[in-house]
């Protein structure tokens, strides 16, 4: 959507039931954990995004404009932060502690092009959260579903390289709508609220 191959409200119904998967599985894991601290930290993450693509859909399909949703993206970039850092000393899993910093930034640059109406980050944007959606999502869960998923130094350094060279990459590729948007009298095209 950010790339403006699809239209915001084709993208809605996606956002919604993903958001909506998002909020009532943790919450479901949450409730059968009997309390167990890791089970509950490591379930409580998911209802950043889940309150994220919710937020998203909705304003897909009303139109209000994203700058709540940017504000709620700082929020939720600082807790990725923290969260990060936990994944390192909490659980000893530095590749997912990487990963939460990599979603640390993506939620930035929605800071940044939402709440802070930086339209000529848009199509960075939309290429960083296409690179990142396979390094931190589907590469992470298809290994986890097949039990060969492994953490140390060395693999989060690699998971590390591997995001900084998709914001390099994302921003060479956004590189015209920035430069498009820098200059006096053009009017920049602007995606959709998120």
């Amino acid at each position: 959507m950010l790339l403006g191959i699809i239209p915001g409200k084709s993208a809605a119904i996606l956002n919604f039931l993903v958001g909506t998967m998002q909020v009532v599985f943790p919450t479901l894991i949450i409730l059968q954990s009997n309390g167990d601290p890791a089970v509950i930290f490591g379930a409580a993450g998911l209802y950043l995004f889940g309150f994220t693509y919710l937020y998203v859909g909705i304003l897909q399909m009303t139109g209000i404009s994203g700058e709540g949703l940017g504000w709620f993206s700082l929020f939720v970039a600082v807790c990725a932060v923290v969260i990060g850092y936990l994944q390192f000393t909490l659980t000893a899993d530095p590749v997912f502690g990487v990963i939460w910093w990599v979603w640390a930034v993506l939620w930035t640059l929605f800071f940044l092009l939402l709440g802070l109406n930086k339209s000529s980050l848009t199509r960075m944007t939309g290429w960083f959260t296409v690179f990142i959606s396979h390094l931190t999502g589907t590469i992470p869960a298809f290994l986890l579903l097949l039990g060969r998923y492994e953490t140390n130094n060395t693999l989060a350094a690699w998971v590390a390289a591997l995001a900084v060279a998709s914001l390099v990459g994302a921003y060479f590729l956004g590189r015209k709508s920035m430069r498009s948007s820098a200059e006096p009298g053009q009017a920049a095209s602007v995606a959709p609220a998120a």
